[in-house]
């Protein structure tokens, strides 16, 4: 059976052991979470969980099935056209050529966001394929810290 990416989003109550129960639904069926994200929707009570998996069509079938059973869900929406992005921040020591990491990082929707003692760090935001690419771009920059923001999408 043939593996397929899949982006859920899941509207649930903004209460305290709800992301356990999420994620101990994957965790009890060894499916395994790629991304994680979790906010507050604004104006209310509720959050968005928006968990990026692998599996086959029977398992993402399943995965939305038992999300839907969760008693603080209100909703299970499993994308297919949808706006995705990914951020990245990424430290860097000044004495690397500030310009060209800034040139590179505006190339990925980003920039440079803090400079420090002995540091600078970017930003970048785009599709997570494009945040891999950026980062494998980066590294003849040295990086000192790479970290990853999970994914967010939103249905068009």
């Amino acid at each position: 059976m043939q593996e397929v990416r899949r982006v859920i989003s899941v509207i649930v109550m903004n209460e305290s052991s709800v992301l356990a129960w999420v994620s101990g639904l994957f965790a009890g069926r060894g499916y395994n979470i790629e991304s994680l994200t979790v906010a507050p929707i604004p104006r209310g009570n509720l959050s968005r969980i928006t968990i990026v998996t692998k599996g086959s069509n029977r398992v993402i079938e399943q995965i939305t099935k038992q999300l839907n059973k969760l008693v603080s869900t209100l909703k299970v929406i499993e994308h297919e056209e949808m706006v995705e992005k990914e951020m990245v921040l990424i430290k860097f020591s000044n004495q690397e050529n500030i310009s060209d990491i800034q040139a590179l990082s505006s190339a990925y929707n980003g920039g440079i966001v803090n400079v420090g003692e002995g540091v600078i760090i970017v930003m970048a935001a785009d599709e997570s394929k494009r945040i891999e690419n950026f980062i494998a771009a980066t590294h003849r920059y040295n990086p000192i810290e790479v970290v990853r923001g999970g994914i967010v999408a939103i249905e068009r």
